[in-house]
């Protein structure tokens, strides 16, 4: 690390915690282990039913933790930024980690570029036990892609000025599932994001993870909400405004894949016919049938991999 860090700016991490029990020690313990100094570390219990409670009051650790009742992930979210005081802030689920140098790599790329509002790194896919399952390597991001195509390179890792945060405001509380990817939407509007090539953060996949949500918390249509409100943001880029169809299209494209995924085929195959209408090359695009498969197989292949290596490691 370099001696100076580029002035080391205080870096706030807030910590979303609700039934993880089983991944939250970890978790803190991989911020504690950050090889950069100045971390301000904010975990919330959002009213967990589980351990979670016990398991944070008895971390030895020095950093703010608090409990509250369960108000959610974007108010819990919210709360933190706004207690919290770094120049550079970020979050990690409760599930997922940090390796040791990712702060002070974000804080050197937010330093070596100015003009940046966030930066991004690879990371690791791990199974329930921590095992690696693969590395997903991220994409140089496009802001015209990330708006059109609905390409949200951005993962766990994510670190990005409070300036940004200031004029992009709070997460967005009417949506369940892509929270994430319009917050980036708007905080984008207001800087680039820059990738860091390397391996700084591990987001896990597990039965209670987003990936295996029940079909009564998934919200097939929220992808063409987010759309259709980002695109009344008159701050919207004239090339992106431009291709409204080709990005509702992807937006119809995901409601299909969700569809498809809870097992309600028939609104699947309307969504994808009003994708189609607005912008026809999708039908023949390779990014349709990567979703198509995943929506049908993708977790069936998680739980048979997670199986296969327990019967290996016995």
């Amino acid at each position: 690390m370099n001696s100076d860090v580029r002035s080391a700016p205080l870096v706030s991490i807030v910590v979303p915690s609700y039934n993880h029990g089983r991944y939250l020690k970890e978790a803190i313990d991989s911020i504690l282990a950050q090889d950069y100094p100045h971390i301000e570390l904010i975990v919330i219990d959002d009213g967990s039913t589980d351990d979670s409670p016990r398991i944070l009051a008895s971390h030895p650790g020095r950093f703010h933790r608090e409990y509250q009742p369960n108000q959610g992930q974007v108010a819990t979210l919210n709360r933190g930024w706004q207690m919290s005081k770094g120049d550079i802030i970020g979050y990690l689920s409760a599930d997922d980690i940090l390796l040791p140098q990712s702060v002070s790599a974000a804080v050197l790329c937010l330093s070596d570029h100015p003009d940046a509002m966030l930066s991004y790194s690879d990371f690791n896919l791990l199974d329930p036990d921590s095992a690696v399952v693969r590395r997903v390597t991220t994409q140089e991001c496009s802001y015209r892609d990330m708006a059109v195509r609905m390409l949200c390179p951005p993962g766990p890792g994510a670190f990005f000025r409070r300036s940004a945060f200031e004029k992009a405001g709070l997460w967005h509380t009417g949506y369940k599932q892509l929270l994430d990817f319009e917050y980036w939407l708007r905080l984008g509007l207001h800087g680039r994001f820059v990738r860091i090539p390397r391996v700084l953060a591990g987001y896990r996949v597990h039965p209670g993870s987003q990936t295996f949500a029940s079909s009564s918390n998934i919200r097939p249509e929220e992808p063409v909400q987010i759309m259709e409100d980002y695109f009344a943001n008159p701050l919207v880029p004239a090339d992106v405004r431009a291709a409204k169809d080709e990005a509702i299209s992807h937006a119809l494209m995901h409601s299909g894949y969700t569809y498809f995924r809870i097992g309600e085929y028939a609104r699947g195959c309307t969504a994808l016919g009003r994708a189609f209408r607005l912008h026809p090359r999708n039908l023949l695009s390779l990014r349709l049938l990567r979703m198509m498969f995943n929506a049908l197989f993708n977790t069936t292949g998680h739980r048979l991999l997670w199986w296969v290596r327990r019967m290996l490691n016995r």
